[in-house]
Formats: structure tokens, sequence, C-alpha cells
């Protein structure tokens, strides 16, 4: 009952930007501190930006600190990654994700997510 569904992901240019988007089914996103992660191919998964579920805090990881922003709707409960000065590094499958109540955001980035999405693809061209 529990579903998260990605989308937002295709191709962008270097420099360009995306918002990606994670909407919640079978429960309220603001309960549970919800993630962004990504996978390129012959990488492992890693945590990109997570929010709390209680006060809103964020983390980011140092790849993305500055460009992407993480943010929550609790009327449409969904979870958005806008992504700004994109980069071919920033290439890869992304996923949302949500952990454990109470676990903080770093915690959940480090690879605390319990339920996955299906993940969207960014592709980064000229």
């Amino acid at each position: 009952q529990l579903q998260l569904v990605e989308s937002g992901g295709g191709l962008v240019q270097p420099g360009g930007s995306l918002r990606l988007s994670c909407a919640a089914s079978g429960f309220t996103l603001d309960h549970f501190p919800t993630g962004w992660f990504r996978q390129a191919p012959g990488k492992e998964r890693e945590g990109v930006s997570c929010i709390g579920s209680s006060d809103g805090s964020t983390y980011y990881a140092d790849l993305v600190k500055g460009r992407f922003t993480i943010s929550r709707d609790n009327v449409k409960n969904t979870v958005y990654l806008q992504m700004n000065s994109v980069t071919a590094d920033d290439a890869a499958v992304y996923y949302c994700a949500v952990g454990p109540p109470g676990i903080t955001p770093q915690t959940l980035c480090a690879g605390a997510a319990g339920s996955w999405g299906q993940g969207t693809q960014v592709t980064v061209s000229s």
C-alpha cells in the first residue's frame, strides 16, 4: 500500500536545470524523513539530498550543495528535487526513498532508507 513514484527525469544540457518529483500514496510524506538518491552504471547508490519529517531540516551531499534544493509540498504529498547547474557527473537514475520515523536527514542519506521508488532517468548531454 505504500508507494513512491518518481517523475521529471529526462534530457538536460550541461548547465541546465531539471525538477524531479516524488509522489507518495498510501501514507503521508511529512510524517517520514524522505530523500533523493542516485545510481550511475557501475557505481553504488549514493545519497543526494534528504529532508526531515519534523522540523524540515535538510542535508545535501557535498557534490550537489549549492546547486540542488529539496522541498516538500504537503498538500500534494510530494517531495521535489530542484537541480540547477547540472553537470555530466549528475547523470544517473534518481530514486526517492523514505526512512524510519525520527531519523535525521544525514542518517537517511547515509543509507538508512527502507522504502524506494522505481527511479527516473536523468541524462546530461549537449
